[in-house]
């Protein structure tokens, strides 16, 4: 259970932080406010993501066992 939250914290945090950046540059461009604009969606997104990482883990870890054993 340890290696579970610990995944789902630090997957969450780089999926979260990356996709954060990338969707706000997407919407807003570089602007002089882009750090404040990106840190605030990080905020709201880091939770979510961990929340979904943490539910949803063991079932795609599975899922892609079963795809890769069929390559």
């Amino acid at each position: 259970m340890k290696h579970r939250i610990v995944f789902a914290i630090l997957m969450s945090f780089t999926l979260s932080i990356f996709m954060s950046a990338w969707i706000t540059y997407v919407n807003v461009g570089i602007t002089e406010n882009f750090i404040e604009l990106w840190l605030n969606a990080w905020v709201l997104a880091w939770p979510a993501a961990g929340v979904i990482s943490f539910i949803a883990g063991p079932f795609m870890h599975g899922f892609a066992q079963k795809i890769a054993s069929k390559l």
